[in-house]
């Protein structure tokens, strides 16, 4: 039993709940969770002791010290995550919580088989998902699925073969937006799609007058679908001409940070912005994943029957080329990397840098981290960067009007804005700490290349790419870091602390 794996403790009574739940719904999974137990503690703790030492919440002792503050430690050194959190049981009981979720589904995660996959793109780059079982590179809760129980992980998580989209009628006067799932005739109800899980265990019971009403109703109607990393995000059945498309669908539980419903903001703002972006950008190397449509239910939070309609890759890559999502970038780094791994790396940055900064100086500052980009590759080299989910962009409205260019977004968005300082953090967190800095650290220990010599590369590209006060913002001495960490113990939304830039000074 869990004495075998972890002592008597809070971790120890959540993972013998999910225990309990395999033995009932996966029998097969109970050997293989048990035995990963200890390295999935260890791992959330790895990423809890780098975090609470790089942004200055406690100091964890020396460690393997990397650009922006970065410290990477080879083991957690306690047995539980949450110890490292004096107290936290106490003073932040919700963080705690969350860090032991992750813990237990990171566990389940490693002892489920790889799931079948498709060969088309899509399908293919799911696969690869699945490569980076830890989820997010840098927060330690990139497990943490709070609001599932062991039940709904197996049925819904990244690890599973497919899920199940359900949909909704819901009275015209109630629906705002695109016809996300055009009906084939109009009946005074608009047909929206929402996730099995949603549709089941959220929309019953917290929109029960309307239902009683008759304003929305829940159809009978359901179609497979493949769960993404995003896990909200789910890969469509493929369409007539073979072409793929991808569903973003609210779903009310925690992952990371965040709940994941959809605002209605972003299902007015997506299908804008892609128009935007069409028009700005300038390169055949960039490949946007179009959000076609969108669509909301003003009612209740707003946001618990959203949906968002995103382009997929089928069919429009070229002979040979490879999609490969961010995530799973530092673990195919072998097999991509057969030559010099410094031409690899400029190679590499001369396809993320260059569009992505010229679209920062005409006001569009893309989420550009790992999650949201998938590169595509000719024999290992670098080709086109497809780009998708829009949400979590900032647009520089003096900038976009100052180019000509004009954009109609939901009222309040947070995406507006007029301030250049979370302006350009946006794309240098993303674009340069959580991306380009975590494959420079899996260069260095794959292949030899010296952490030095890989920023002076980056930085030689930054330089062709930009200039003026942007060129002086991602040179700084010092750059914004989101503090993950902060942001869950204070509870106050976007934190950012500087932190030393080696693009400032290469050597």
């Amino acid at each position: 039993m869990m004495t075998r794996s972890l002592s008597t403790g809070r971790l120890a009574i959540a993972a013998a709940h999910a225990e309990a739940a395999l033995a009932v719904h996966a029998p097969e999974l109970t050997g293989g969770f048990l035995a990963a137990l200890p390295e999935a503690a260890d791992t959330v703790g790895r990423r809890l002791r780098g975090a609470l030492t790089r942004e200055g919440i406690r100091d964890c002792g020396p460690g393997e010290a990397h650009a922006f503050n970065r410290v990477e430690y080879h083991r957690s050194g306690v047995e539980d995550p949450v110890e490292l959190l004096a107290g936290a049981d106490d003073t932040a009981p919700g963080f705690a919580a969350e860090l032991r979720n992750a813990v237990v589904n990171l566990a389940i995660a490693m002892a489920r088989p790889p799931a079948r996959t498709g060969d088309d793109p899509d399908a293919q780059a799911i696969g690869l998902e699945r490569l980076a079982v830890a989820g997010h590179n840098l927060h330690p809760c990139g497990r943490t699925r709070l609001g599932w129980d062991t039940s709904d992980v197996l049925a819904h998580d990244l690890e599973t073969e497919k899920t199940t989209i359900g949909f909704v009628a819901v009275r015209d006067e109630l629906h705002l937006g695109d016809d996300v799932w055009p009906a084939d005739e109009k009946t005074g109800y608009r047909v929206q799609p929402v996730h099995r899980w949603q549709r089941d265990s959220v929309i019953p019971s917290r929109y029960r007058e309307l239902l009683d009403r008759g304003d929305l109703r829940i159809l009978d109607d359901e179609i497979d679908a493949v769960p993404t990393a995003a896990l909200r995000t789910l890969l469509l059945p493929p369409g007539p001409d073979g072409r793929r498309e991808y569903l973003k669908v609210s779903l009310d539980i925690q992952v990371t940070s965040t709940r994941r419903s959809i605002s209605v903001a972003s299902t007015r703002n997506g299908p804008a912005v892609s128009r935007l972006l069409d028009r700005l950008v300038d390169s055949d190397r960039l490949l946007l994943m179009h959000e076609t449509a969108g669509a909301a239910v003003p009612v209740g939070s707003g946001r618990d029957l959203s949906a968002i309609r995103r382009d997929g890759l089928t069919g429009r890559l070229q002979p040979g080329e490879r999609a490969v999502p961010g995530g799973a970038l530092p673990f195919l780094l072998r097999e991509l990397v057969t030559g010099d791994p410094a031409r690899w790396l400029r190679e590499y940055a001369e396809l993320l840098l260059p569009p992505l900064l010229r679209l920062t100086a005409r006001g569009v500052a893309l989420e550009a981290h790992l999650q949201n980009c998938l590169p595509t590759f000719v024999g290992g080299r670098p080709h086109r960067l497809a780009l998708r989910d829009f949400a979590g962009l900032r647009l520089h409205l003096p900038r976009l009007a100052a180019a000509g260019h004009d954009v109609e977004l939901w009222p309040g968005s947070v995406v507006g804005t007029g301030d250049l300082d979370i302006f350009r953090a946006k794309i240098g967190y993303t674009a340069f700490q959580a991306h380009l800095g975590e494959l420079v650290i899996r260069l260095g220990h794959d292949f030899g290349l010296g952490e030095n010599e890989a920023w002076r590369i980056v930085r030689e590209v930054v330089d062709e790419s930009t200039t003026g006060d942007d060129h002086a913002f991602f040179t700084a001495p010092r750059v914004p870091h989101k503090a993950l960490v902060r942001m869950r113990l204070e509870g106050k939304g976007d934190i950012y602390l500087p932190v030393r830039n080696p693009l400032h000074a290469p050597a």
